[in-house]
């Protein structure tokens, strides 16, 4: 019987869709489902609509939920994590205070001062489950769904045994949008995409031995549909002529070219038609209105007679755990440490490469060199998220201000002077979340 963890299980949509594809896998039917949050009122309906899978499927699984942790990780076989430190009104200062500088972001829970600023809240309590793993359950997998993905994984897995990696959508649902715009099947698709978390290159893309890369170029370039689905993602593809995983609006943010003017940001980051063109704070937004509607949300979802179809859907957390297990094993982009899988990106930084799940754990597939068009992006930002990973650990505030003056975006806009008034502003308004930093003088 599989005892599995679901650590800010008060996410419940997100909780509801990995549960019904855990249960579709024979060896995890009867599965201990413990859910925990230390939000008793989201988790009270996250458990009720764990349970509501379970009676729909008549599965012989089990679900409890608990606001402590340490009860729910006792002989965890797999924990998935789901966390965000800090409440939407503070993650709301780390956009609106680069905002007042001149810096206009997108989403800001990745990289850039926003996203080191979500890392520096975060990664303690990271590094908290994993002490409690390794007293509790020193053989459970962790796997990681809260952002910034590549600094937490870099601070677990530079800190703690536990066999951990992060999860992400950006590989497997990029993968389908250019295998549509190449017009060939999903299933069909051979690729090897690599690099950093949000920024890892589909290196290769074939269809049954065909390179698909000079299609793809084609398509982009003379279909003003396609462009303008993608627009920054296709600009980036026809300059690098690699395709990077993640939306628009989120690789606006890691680079010089999009966001550092008005006109620009007008160009590129607000009339595109995919799902996040680029609009200011526009994830923040959606948190604000998922604050007001999860309820009912909840509840409405709980008196539907079919709420939700029990066929497997796609997310790497089932498969993983099902191979975990003892079933087939399985491949998967995963945030891992380079151990020279990536040879020209830093060693020892987390990147996004493939890896195969069985039950002995992670095996991480060596890649190789990246393409040398998008080296310099990618090594920047890798050797950035180490060093803001370091001034989490040590509690040092400059190394924090040095890892944010390096940041592409923020350097196209501001001086070195306005930067440091810039993270000193971040510091005062996150004091209280910060009690690892001696000082918040960078």
């Amino acid at each position: 019987m599989a005892k599995i963890v679901f650590i800010g299980a008060g996410s419940h949509v997100f909780t509801r869709s990995l549960v019904r594809d855990l249960m579709t896998f024979p060896l995890l039917r009867d599965a201990e489902l413990r859910l925990v949050d230390i939000h008793e009122g989201r988790l009270d309906y996250a458990r009720q609509v764990v349970q509501r899978i379970i009676d729909l499927g008549g599965y012989p699984a089990t679900v409890t939920a608990t606001t402590d942790r340490t009860e729910a990780l006792v002989g965890a076989d797999a924990v998935v994590v789901t966390i965000l430190c800090g409440n939407v009104e503070i993650w709301q200062h780390d956009i609106l205070i680069p905002k007042a500088y001149g810096i206009d972001i997108n989403v800001g829970d990745t990289r850039g001062p926003s996203g080191i600023f979500r890392a520096l809240r975060t990664i303690p309590t990271m590094l908290d489950i994993c002490r409690d793993m390794e007293r509790l359950c020193p053989n459970a997998i962790l796997l990681n769904y809260t952002n910034p993905m590549a600094m937490l994984c870099h601070a677990m897995q530079r800190e703690s045994f536990i066999q951990s990696t992060g999860l992400c959508h950006s590989v497997q649902g990029t993968a389908a949008m250019l295998a549509k715009w190449a017009g060939v099947e999903p299933r069909e698709v051979d690729y090897t995409c690599a690099g950093i978390n949000h920024m890892a290159w589909f290196i290769k893309f074939a269809h049954k031995g065909e390179d698909l890369i000079p299609r793809l170029l084609e398509r982009v370039a003379t279909d003003e549909a396609v462009y303008n689905e993608e627009q920054v993602r296709n600009e980036m593809f026809l300059a690098m002529k690699y395709y990077v995983t993640e939306s628009s609006g989120h690789n606006s943010e890691y680079n010089w070219w999009f966001r550092k003017r008005p006109d620009l940001i007008e160009k590129y980051c607000t009339t595109g038609t995919g799902w996040n063109p680029g609009h200011y704070a526009y994830i923040l937004n959606i948190y604000r209105e998922r604050e007001a509607t999860w309820q009912q949300e909840a509840i409405d979802w709980l008196k539907k007679d079919k709420p939700m179809s029990l066929d497997r859907g796609f997310e790497y957390a089932a498969y993983i755990i099902n191979a975990r297990m003892g079933g087939e094993p399985f491949e998967f982009n995963g945030n891992v440490p380079n151990t020279n899988l990536v040879t020209n990106l830093p060693q020892g930084a987390c990147v996004e490469v493939p890896v195969v799940a069985s039950r002995k754990g992670y095996l991480p597939i060596h890649v190789g060199a990246l393409p040398a068009s998008v080296v310099p992006l990618t090594a920047l930002s890798a050797q950035i998220e180490m060093m803001a990973v370091q001034a989490a650990l040590s509690g040092d505030p400059t190394l924090v201000y040095q890892a944010i003056a390096h940041d592409p975006l923020t350097a196209s806009v501001l001086s070195l002077a306005e930067i440091r008034k810039m993270v000193a502003d971040m510091f005062r308004q996150n004091r209280d979340y910060l009690p690892q930093f001696r000082s918040i003088e960078p």
